[in-house]
C-alpha cells in the first residue's frame, strides 16, 4: 500500500536537498522494479530457483479410464473436448502412454498448452473434475513433480523468519529512487495479531481524544497503544478484519494502520462525509454525504462513493434523493437508509446490493455495473439480506391488494438470479429475517393478525439453507400470544435463544437446530422463567450468552452456560448503554456513555462473569474491540483444540501465576514505598520540632513546654455531685 505522504516532508526526512537534485539529469535503471530487487521476492527466487524446469505450460492429467487401443481415440476426444475449452493445446501436444505388454493406457495424461496461463487455468478448472463416478481428475503442473522430486526424505521443520519490511539495500542507487522506495514502504499491519500475550486491542473515544489500548487483564487495567486528541470529527470505525482504522473529517475519510503504531494510509475524498462502510474483505470503503434543501419540501440530496481501499481511487459514485435511497435497511440518517448497499457473503467483494421501490439492484465490482445490465424487478419489496457466507440473496414482500396476493420470503441465487425458496406467508403484519452467522439457517419472524385483527402473535419460519431442497419448519412458541422481544442465533452453531412475553419479567427459551436423536427438527432445549432481560449477547464462539437488561432494567447482567444450562454469575452495570464480546469470546466489555451524565466510561468481565476492571471517562462516547480475521484451522482442528484445552492450558497458567507473583510483588513494593514515605516524613517532622524547641521555650519566658510523658504524674480523685432532689411524702398507715 502506498501510503499518503507529503514528499517535502519525507524527502526532508531522509536529508535531500530538492535545490541540489537536477531531476532532468537522473537516469532510473531498466526494469519495472528499477533493478532492485525487494528481500520478498529474493527469498522466493531462493526457494524457487532449483524448480524451474521451463515446463510450465504442461498439465498432467491423473486418474483418466485404462482403455485398449480400440477406445484409445474415443478417450483422447473426450479428453481434448474438455481441455479446448480452457486454452489451446499445442499441436501432438496431449500424450497418454500406453502399456507395451497389456496394450492399455497407463489412466494418466500430459497436455501442452501454448503458455503457463492456459495451463494454471485449465489445473484450476479442471482439479477434481467428475468424468463419472468412477473417474475423478487428479490434475497437477509438470514442474510440480520436478519440485516433489528434489524434496528431502526427512522432514525439516522450517525456521521462523521474523517479518522484515521491504527496504532498499543498493547503496549505489539514486537518491530518487530511494525516495521512490521510501514511498512504497510496505509494514506489517497484522502485526498486533503476533503479541505475546494473546491481547486484544479496543478503541474508545471520550472528550476530544481517541484512544486505542490493550485489553490487559493480567494487569487488570487498559494498556495504552496510541492516543490522539481530534482524530476524528464524528466517529471512527474498524474495518471487518481489524487491518485498518478509519476515521471521518470534513474532507473526507481517512484509513490509518502500521506495524507499532497508527499512521495515516491512505485518505479519501468526500466532502462531510457523515457514514463510512467496510465489504466485508475489506477491498472497498463505501462513503455517504447527505445535504439538507432549501426549501423543505424538498428531499434531501444523497451522494454515496465506493472506493479501493489500497489504492484510493473512486471506483463509482451513486447520486440521488434521499427518498431513492431509503427503502429496507437496518438503520436510517437524514430519511436514507443505512448502510444502503448491502455486501454478499464471504469475503471475495464480488457483489453488493441496493433496494428500491419495486426493484433490487445488484452489482458486481469487477465493472461496477448492474449484473446482466438490469436490475431484479420485484413488486413491493421492503427489505434484502444477504447470507453471511454465499451470495445468497433473502428478500421479503408484504401482502397486496388488501391481502388477496399472500406476502412471501424467498432465496435468490447470484449472480443467475434464480429463485432457490420461496414461502407464501398469509395474514401478515410485520416480518424481520435473521440469518446465522455460518450462512446454515434462515429464521424469519411473521407476525400475523389474529382472526378478529385486533390483535397480532408471532412465530418463525425457519429456512435449513444447506440441506437439499431448503427444507422449512414452522415454530411457534408455546403460548403464542407471547411477545418476542428478542431473538439472536448462536455463533458458529445451531442454537437460537428467544426473549418473549410480557415485561417486566419474560422469559427465555433455547432452541436446537440438530440434536443427537434428530437432526432435522428443531427442538426447545429449556425456558427460564421471569428474567430480567430484553436483550441477547451470544461469545462469538457460542456457548455462552448474556440474558442483559439494558434501558427500563438498568443494566442488569446474568452470564449463562448454555451447554450446562446453568447461569454462572449475575452483576449489573448500572445505566449500561452498551454490552460487546471481544473477538475471542474471553471477555466482555459493558459501557455507560453519554446518553447519561454521571458514571461514564467501561467495565471489562471475564466470560463466566468475574468483575475485571472497570475504567471512568468523562464525555464517554464510543468503545469497539478491534476485529479479528477468521482463524485459519480447520472445525476439526478447533475443536481437538477445545477437548484437550488442559494440555495447551499449562504453559498458560504458568504464565498467569508468574503475573500473579509480579502483581503481588509489585503492590508489596507499593505499600512498603509508602510506608517508607510515611515515616520519612514523620522524621522531618520531629526533625523540625527538635530544631524548633529552643523557640518556643524563649516564647514562652523559659517555661518548658515539650514535657515528655513518664514526667506526668496520674492522680485518681473522686468527688460527688446531687443531679437532683425530690421530696415525696408519704402517708402513714393506720
Amino acid at each position: 500500500m502506498v501510503a499518503a505522504v507529503d514528499i517535502d516532508g519525507r524527502a526532508a526526512q531522509l536529508g535531500i536537498n530538492w535545490s541540489e537534485i537536477n531531476l532532468d539529469s537522473i537516469q532510473l535503471p531498466p526494469g519495472d522494479d528499477f533493478g532492485i530487487a525487494s528481500d520478498d521476492e529474493a527469498v522466493y527466487h531462493e526457494d524457487q530457483s532449483e524448480f524451474d524446469t521451463g515446463f510450465g505450460n504442461i498439465i498432467v492429467v491423473d486418474h483418466l479410464p485404462v482403455v485398449t487401443r480400440e477406445k484409445y481415440e474415443k478417450l483422447e476426444g473426450v479428453v481434448k473436448k474438455i481441455y479446448n475449452q480452457l486454452g489451446v493445446i499445442r499441436e501432438n501436444g496431449l500424450w497418454m502412454p500406453v502399456d507395451p505388454d497389456t496394450k492399455k493406457t497407463l489412466g494418466y495424461c500430459l497436455i501442452e498448452f501454448n503458455t503457463a496461463q492456459e495451463a494454471q487455468n485449465a489445473k484450476e478448472k479442471t482439479h477434481g473434475y467428475k468424468l463419472d463416478k468412477s473417474h475423478i481428475f487428479d490434475v497437477n503442473k509438470f514442474d510440480d513433480f520436478d519440485r516433489l522430486m528434489n524434496v528431502k526424505e526427512e522432514w525439516e521443520p522450517p525456521q521462523a523468519r521474523p517479518y522484515v519490511p521491504a527496504v532498499c539495500l543498493r547503496k549505489s542507487c539514486c537518491m530518487f529512487v530511494s525516495l521512490l522506495r521510501c514511498f512504497f514502504f510496505q509494514e506489517n499491519y497484522q502485526k498486533w495479531l503476533t503479541d505475546e500475550k494473546a491481547r486484544d486491542q479496543l478503541v474508545i473515544r471520550h472528550g476530544a481524544d481517541t484512544e486505542v489500548y490493550w485489553n490487559d487483564p493480567r494487569q487488570k487495567m487498559p494498556v495504552p497503544v496510541h492516543k490522539r486528541p481530534y482524530w476524528t470529527e464524528s466517529y471512527v470505525q474498524w474495518s471487518p478484519l481489524g487491518t485498518y482504522l478509519v476515521t471521518l473529517h470534513k474532507q473526507g475519510a481517512a484509513v490509518w494502520g502500521g506495524a507499532d503504531t497508527f499512521t495515516r494510509l491512505m485518505r479519501y475524498q468526500h466532502s462531510m462525509v457523515k457514514l463510512v462502510d467496510f465489504s466485508p474483505g475489506e477491498k472497498y470503503l463505501v462513503t455517504y454525504h447527505s445535504q439538507e434543501p432549501s426549501n423543505p419540501r424538498d428531499a434531501s440530496k444523497v451522494e454515496i462513493k465506493v472506493f479501493d481501499v489500497r489504492t484510493g481511487r473512486m471506483m463509482r459514485d451513486f447520486k440521488g434523493s434521499a427518498d431513492e435511497f431509503s427503502i429496507g435497511g437496518p438503520g436510517g440518517v437524514a430519511g436514507a437508509s443505512w448502510p444502503v448497499f448491502r455486501w454478499a457473503g464471504g469475503n471475495d467483494d464480488k457483489y453488493f446490493a441496493k433496494l428500491s421501490k419495486n426493484t433490487i439492484s445488484v452489482y458486481e465490482t469487477e465493472t461496477f455495473s448492474l449484473i446482466d445490465k438490469k436490475s431484479i424487478k420485484v413488486d413491493n419489496v421492503v427489505d434484502i439480506c444477504w447470507s453471511p457466507t454465499d451470495s445468497i440473496l433473502s428478500l421479503f414482500v408484504p401482502e397486496q391488494g388488501g391481502g388477496n396476493q399472500p406476502a412471501k420470503a424467498a432465496l435468490i441465487q447470484i449472480p443467475s438470479k434464480v429463485e432457490l425458496r420461496q414461502k407464501n406467508l398469509f395474514s401478515v403484519s410485520d416480518c424481520k429475517m435473521y440469518w446465522q452467522s455460518s450462512g446454515e439457517y434462515l429464521a424469519v419472524k411473521v407476525d400475523r393478525y389474529t382472526k378478529t385483527k385486533k390483535s397480532t402473535y408471532s412465530g418463525f419460519e425457519l429456512f435449513r439453507i444447506k440441506e437439499r431442497d431448503i427444507p422449512i419448519e414452522v415454530l411457534e412458541l408455546d403460548n403464542k400470544n407471547d411477545k418476542i422481544i428478542a431473538f439472536a442465533w448462536e455463533p458458529k452453531g445451531h442454537r437460537f435463544a428467544v426473549i418473549h412475553g410480557d415485561q417486566p419479567r419474560p422469559d427465555v427459551s433455547f432452541y436446537t437446530m440438530k440434536t443427537a436423536q434428530n437432526t432435522g427438527r428443531v427442538s426447545k432445549l429449556a425456558t427460564l422463567k421471569a428474567k430480567q432481560a430484553n436483550a441477547l449477547f451470544w461469545s462469538p464462539t457460542g456457548k455462552y450468552i448474556i440474558l442483559a437488561g439494558l434501558k427500563g432494567f438498568n443494566g442488569q447482567l446474568e452470564f449463562f452456560n448454555v451447554d450446562e444450562l446453568e447461569t454462572m454469575a449475575t452483576a449489573e452495570h448500572f445505566m449500561a448503554t452498551e454490552i460487546l464480546w471481544d473477538p475471542t469470546g474471553r471477555y466482555v466489555a459493558t459501557a455507560v456513555t453519554s446518553v447519561h451524565e454521571m458514571d461514564n466510561g467501561f467495565t471489562i468481565w471475564s466470560f463466566n462473569g468475574n468483575l475485571l476492571y472497570r475504567t471512568l471517562k468523562d464525555h464517554f462516547f464510543q468503545l469497539a474491540w478491534r476485529p479479528r480475521p477468521p482463524s485459519f484451522l480447520t472445525a476439526e482442528k478447533e475443536e481437538e483444540i477445545a477437548k484437550n484445552l488442559k494440555k495447551y492450558s499449562k504453559k498458560y497458567e504458568a504464565e498467569d501465576q508468574d503475573v500473579s507473583l509480579l502483581l503481588s510483588e509489585q503492590d508489596r513494593e507499593k505499600r512498603k514505598a509508602l510506608k517508607e514515605e510515611w515515616e520519612k516524613w514523620v522524621m522531618q517532622w520531629k526533625s523540625l520540632h527538635e530544631e524548633e524547641k529552643l523557640a518556643r521555650q524563649n516564647l514562652r519566658d523559659g517555661e518548658v513546654s515539650d514535657v515528655e510523658e513518664d514526667e506526668y504524674e496520674a492522680k485518681e480523685v473522686e468527688f460527688e455531685d446531687v443531679i437532683d432532689v425530690t421530696e415525696e411524702i408519704v402517708q402513714e398507715s393506720m
